[in-house]
């Protein structure tokens, strides 16, 4: 696209933000004094994870300690980025209680929640709002939206219903039985909370509709349509034009959250895969708007312009993460643009006003479907800049299997069998899917200098397998088993041993480790990143705990001897490609952390990013680990880090990826850390919430200081 083309297109795109309430798309200006401050989740609206701070510096960080720390009622994954607003520090523990402390000691000012009816959910944090003296956090529990006051914890009994409402209120009738919960805050803009869902991502799930509600009221201000309806556009995306309403196709959902440009009114909205999610035989097209950047009028929730990553995702290639907002440098102009990064290893780069790709797009064709009823889109997106952060499949060779590994033979006759296309479709035969399921970029996102253009981003390099199975539905098994089989053995296999080194526990035990009662909350609410189902009736429920409990009789045989519905096709489960030590079965390094100038689309630096303690120990160099949760980058020149599976907070130089401090925490913390200052002191504060990836639990929340 020519230059004068580009101006003519931003001044189209700013006349019409203008004329529908959204200020000057144009403006390139930073107010640094902005990011002194930790209000808002992951450090701001433009989710950089970025502070302007300084009184820690690259060379007295080694002089840092441990400020305060707090214990909460409760333990397990804390995924919180704690914000802080004046001397108070909010956050949500594991058992999704809001939290305020003294932002200066740690010490506790209210909680909110009741520790007996725990929901079985992980939550990042809480949001924040004021207006006239009224000062409310807002907050999820499940499905619902609570409304606080800041400083008492009490509910705000005008919002909605003694102060919650039910995020299913915002969304069309047909989803009020299906799961929908909300883990990720969500976004203020004047007196709206635009809201992220999580839900279903198989059959049957809940439309993602973009939600935005009234801060005040609880009431739903505006709905954006991502199955769009008959009439609206990218309806024609989808063969049955009313797949809106199906039975069996729904999600295309936000759930990592959203960034906002406060200065223009634009909310930029990253949204998942449609569910089911990898077999799209009833969902044939494109499907817009799924994997999708989306860009609304945050007043009214128009479509100002969209990008969609992925035509027909049958991989689950959500965007993991809310993108960035920051301004990079082209021929001696500023241009504010927004960055998304991907679970391929991606990162997209557009201009913020038009979404006009600021590197190149090529859409490259890719391997058709061989599955009956499927139809493959025939090509897929690929920026030409920057390179991937992460290795692809398709690169891989024998040599790239793991030197520690001891059944290199068996892992050999696996990578051998397995298909390492890039988009290689699902199959009969399994596909090695590298990066995984859970990608290269997760949750935790990138962090960003906004004013330099520069993002920095830890990865992971796991590979799993994807496969599918043709089966059958047979309602001549008994009502618990045939129900175990509907909705469970995707994940804990046909055995119910699951696959526990995948993070999919076994079920045989269950009479001997956990109560009925508890588990039945966790089938009907989910647990972790396993998603609920409360759509299953009460007499599925008691078979299905009956034949997880090993109770099951015959007297619970269907009584209808109908033929088995028809084949269908279905995932086998996620498994990892692992060692016999369960240690990834591809080359190290197995985590790793980037620094990328978007100005050029140039990597900076890359390093390995974490340790297997195991094989240190053994005096093996470093590895790299699994890790979740983001980055904090400094103005003058250091970037902290949890993360990692091995438990260490670290300090990176941020302009040459030095390591400069760690400190090993009480568990390991899968969040992203908060920067803040009060009297002059600097804070750095993180969830050590462990438990994932088979870690330690923990319950603490910790502050750093200089002494």
């Amino acid at each position: 696209m020519s230059l004068q083309i580009a101006k003519y297109l931003l001044l189209i795109t700013a006349a019409a933000l203008f004329l529908t309430g959204c200020k000057d798309v144009t403006s390139t200006k930073t107010d640094s004094s902005r990011y002194t401050n930790w209000s808002s989740y992951l450090g701001g609206p433009d989710r950089n994870h970025y502070s302007t701070l300084s009184q820690i510096t690259p060379e007295n960080v080694t002089q840092l300690k441990v400020a305060w720390s707090y214990s909460a009622p409760d333990s397990g994954q804390m995924q919180m980025n704690p914000i802080v607003v004046d001397t108070i520090l909010y956050g949500v523990t594991a058992a999704l209680r809001a939290v305020a402390l003294a932002a200066r000691t740690g010490s506790e000012i209210w909680i909110f929640g009741d520790s007996l009816n725990q929901e079985n959910s992980t939550s990042r944090g809480v949001s924040y709002w004021k207006k006239d003296g009224d000062e409310r956090i807002l907050f999820t529990q499940g499905a619902n939206l609570f409304a606080l006051n800041a400083k008492t914890g009490e509910r705000i009994s005008s919002f909605g219903k003694s102060g919650k409402i039910d995020l299913h209120s915002g969304l069309p009738s047909n989803a009020k039985d299906k799961f929908v919960v909300s883990n990720t805050p969500g976004t203020v803009y004047k007196d709206l909370i635009v809201m992220p869902i999580r839900l279903s991502e198989g059959s049957g799930a809940a439309p993602g509709d973009i939600m935005a509600f009234n801060v005040i009221t609880g009431a739903l201000e505006w709905a954006f349509h991502t199955i769009p309806y008959p009439g609206e556009p990218g309806n024609e995306t989808w063969e049955d034009p009313n797949t809106y309403k199906s039975d069996t196709v729904g999600a295309a959902n936000n759930w990592a959250g959203m960034a906002l440009d406060e200065q223009t009114g634009i909310l930029y909205v990253p949204t998942g895969s449609a569910a089911p999610d990898f077999y799209g035989g009833d969902r044939k097209g494109s499907n817009l708007y799924a994997n999708s950047l989306l860009a609304l009028n945050a007043n009214t929730g128009k479509l100002l312009w969209h990008y969609q990553f992925t035509h027909h995702d049958l991989w689950d290639r959500d965007p993991p993460a809310p993108p960035n907002l920051l301004t990079i440098s082209r021929a001696g102009k500023k241009i504010p643009a927004v960055a998304q990064v991907t679970k391929q290893g991606y990162v997209f780069l557009f201009d913020r006003a038009t979404g006009t790709p600021l590197f190149d797009i090529e859409e490259i064709a890719v391997p058709a479907s061989t599955l009956e009823g499927e139809k493959t889109w025939d090509t897929q997106p690929f920026p030409t800049k920057p390179k991937p952060f992460a290795r692809q499949s398709n690169l891989l060779t024998e040599k790239d299997l793991s030197p520690y590994a001891e059944n290199k033979e068996e892992l050999l006759t696996q990578f051998n069998e397995a298909d390492k296309r890039i988009y290689a479709p699902p199959s009969l035969e399994p596909v090695l899917l590298l990066p995984g399921y859970d990608g290269a970029a997760e949750w935790g996102g990138a962090a960003a200098d906004p004013e330099e253009g520069i993002i920095y981003i830890n990865s992971n390099e796991m590979a799993w397998f994807l496969q599918m199975k043709k089966d059958t539905l047979d309602t001549s098994l008994p009502l618990g088993e045939s129900t175990y089989n509907k909705y469970c053995v995707v994940c804990h296999q046909k055995n119910r041993k699951g696959l526990v080194a995948s993070g999919y526990p076994s079920l045989l035990n269950l009479k001997s480790t956990h109560k009925k009662d508890a588990v039945a909350l966790t089938i009907q609410k989910g647990k972790g990143m396993m998603t609920g189902f409360p759509q299953i009736k009460k007499e599925e429920m008691d078979a299905l705990l009956q034949f997880l409990y090993g109770e099951e009789k015959l007297k619970n045989v269907a009584e209808n001897k109908a033929k088995p519905i028809e084949t269908i096709y279905k995932h086998t489960g996620y498994k990892k490609f692992l060692d016999s030590n369960g240690l990834p079965a591809i080359s190290p390094p197995w985590g790793t952390l980037h620094a990328i100038d978007l100005n050029t689309g140039d990597y900076l630096w890359s390093i390995p990013f974490g340790e297997t303690l195991t094989l240190k120990e053994k005096g093996f160099p470093q590895t790299g680990s699994e890790n979740y949760g983001g980055a904090i980058v400094t103005k003058n020149g250091l970037l902290f880090i949890g993360a990692t599976k091995d438990g260490y907070f670290r300090a990176f130089n941020k302009n040459n990826g030095k390591l400069l401090w760690e400190y090993k925490l009480p568990a390991a913390a899968f969040a992203t850390p908060a920067m803040y200052e009060l009297d002059g002191k600097q804070y750095i504060a993180i969830a050590c919430g462990g438990e994932k990836l088979g870690t330690e639990k923990g319950n603490q929340i910790i502050a750093f200081a200089l002494e």
